[in-house]
This record gives structure tokens, C-alpha cells and sequence, in this order.
């Protein structure tokens, strides 16, 4: 990727909040990750484990996720929006089954997730194809330049968000963008843009992976650590916990490991919220 490119996504970014479609991989590899990635979910569906825990925390038990969250192709957009020294802070699947109700209202990602800055960019990549048809995301352009407005939780089933929370504000969806995406390409986008996604009504799965960058001078609110990956440059900084790639697919330390990041992040999640059981999203 030449240096033209990279000012070109940055300038993009700056502008707009997001910028898409950049090529994280080949079609091929998507395909072969979505594979591999279909295999583990039919051992855990034996299995009877804890697919919860396993999806919003994939990079901390499957290699082959880490492995993605260091590609190069990933890396270097992000490195030209942040700087160069980066952790990941969460490493979760999006997956809306062929021809289902489940969506994603219009929110703001940074609005629960208790970090304390907007040091932070997530890259979104598509394992299958993405299409209006099978609920892509929409992006409300220019709105990560406002602050966190009000959210409302609605703890909806078909809501795949933790609370079920949307935004309290009216959106112009006249103005919304399309986030259309082939098979590994990506998407980057703001924690403050204003976006959401339909149900899938096509006939194959949408299958997304949402990598959360941000850079070690963010912190989790009030001190307490939780775990991330240095996946570039140095942190000098020690705000959060930081973990060594894995050694095996869903290792029983790496699991543990997880599930214990995830009772530190839930009071962040849920923070004032009546209910809680959902996801960390």
C-alpha cells in the first residue's frame, strides 16, 4: 500500500468518520478463514461451550484471528489514522444468519465500553459477502464529530447489541451510507460515527469481524486494567494487561483468560443498565 493510499484513507477518515472498501486479504483467504471459522462453531455447538464468551474475545483463543488483527493489510491503514503503536483491545464476530430478523440499531460504539479517550479505530472485515440484502452497515457521514449523544436501552432480542441501546436522537436516513463489502475487504470506522445494520435477507450468512484498535495511551475508566494485545510498535505506558498470542485453538488458560476479561468489561457494558446477559457490544 503506497503512501498515497494511506493519506487518501486518513484524509478520508478525518473527513467522513469511516472510509471502505480497503483489501485486508484475498477472496480466497476470507474464504478459507470463514471455513475454519465454521468448523469451530460446529465443535463448540457439541461441545455445549461458551460460544458467547468465544465471539467477543475470538483473537484471545483462535490464532488464526490474532494472526489477522497483525496483517500488514490491516495494520498499515490503522497505523495511518493512530500511529504506529497499537493494541487490541477486543476482537469480536458479527454474524447475522441467513434470512433472520437480528439487526443493529444506530449507536455510537465508544457510548458503553468505558475507555476514556477517541484513540480508537475499528476495522471491520468481511468474511462472506456484505450486501444492503444481507444487512451491511450504514454509516451517518461526518458524525463522529459530535460527542457521545444520549442513548436508550431496549434490551430487544433481535438487537444484537448489549443493551439493546440506540440512539435517543433522530437520524437522516436519507443521508446514510451503504457499507457494502466483498469477501476480504474492509471497512474502518470512528467511535463516534453514527451507524447501524438491516436483518440479513439474503440467503447466506453475513459473517463480519470487528477488530478494535487503539493506541496504549487509552485507558479503561477508573484504572482498573483489562487485557489487550501489542500487535505494533511498544506500549511504555502499562494501562492495560498485555497478552501473548495463542498457542492452540480454544486452549483452556486462553479461554479463562477471556471469560475473565469479560466479568472486568461488564460493569462498563451494563453501567446503569436495569438487565444485563447480552453481548459486549
Amino acid at each position: 500500500m503506497t503512501t498515497a493510499n494511506l493519506t487518501d484513507i486518513r484524509n478520508s477518515y478525518e473527513r467522513d468518520g469511516y472510509c471502505f472498501p480497503i483489501d485486508a486479504m484475498t477472496p480466497e483467504r476470507a474464504r478459507c478463514c470463514r471455513d475454519e471459522l465454521e468448523q469451530v462453531e460446529a465443535g463448540i455447538k457439541q461441545a455445549g461451550d461458551d460460544s458467547a464468551v468465544l465471539f467477543t474475545h475470538a483473537n484471545f483463543v483462535l490464532p488464526f484471528i490474532d494472526e489477522i488483527t497483525r496483517l500488514a493489510s490491516v495494520l498499515e491503514p490503522v497505523k495511518a489514522i493512530l500511529g504506529s503503536n497499537l493494541l487490541v483491545w477486543n476482537a469480536s464476530f458479527f454474524t447475522k444468519e441467513a434470512d433472520t430478523t437480528d439487526f443493529v440499531s444506530w449507536h455510537q460504539d465508544l457510548t458503553y465500553w468505558g475507555l476514556d479517550d477517541v484513540e480508537e479505530v475499528t476495522a471491520w472485515i468481511a468474511f462472506s459477502a456484505v450486501t444492503v440484502e444481507s444487512g451491511c452497515m450504514r454509516f451517518l457521514p461526518c458524525s463522529h464529530k459530535q460527542d457521545i449523544v444520549p442513548h436508550r436501552d431496549t434490551f430487544a432480542d433481535v438487537n444484537m447489541l448489549s443493551r439493546g441501546q440506540e440512539l435517543a436522537v433522530d437520524v437522516d436516513e436519507s443521508r446514510t451510507v451503504d457499507v457494502v463489502l466483498e469477501p476480504g475487504q474492509m471497512s474502518l470506522h470512528h467511535g463516534h460515527i453514527f451507524h447501524a445494520s438491516h436483518a440479513n435477507q439474503s440467503q447466506d450468512r453475513r459473517i463480519g469481524l470487528a477488530i478494535r484498535y487503539i493506541t496504549p495511551s487509552m485507558s479503561q475508566v477508573g484504572g482498573e486494567k483489562s487485557y489487550a494485545h501489542l500487535v505494533s510498535g511498544e506500549d511504555s505506558i502499562g494501562n492495560f494487561h498485555l497478552l501473548p498470542a495463542p498457542n492452540g485453538t480454544l486452549l483452556s488458560e486462553d479461554l479463562e483468560l477471556a471469560r475473565r476479561n469479560v466479568e472486568a468489561l461488564e460493569k462498563y457494558f451494563y453501567a446503569g443498565a436495569e438487565a444485563q446477559g447480552k453481548r459486549l457490544r
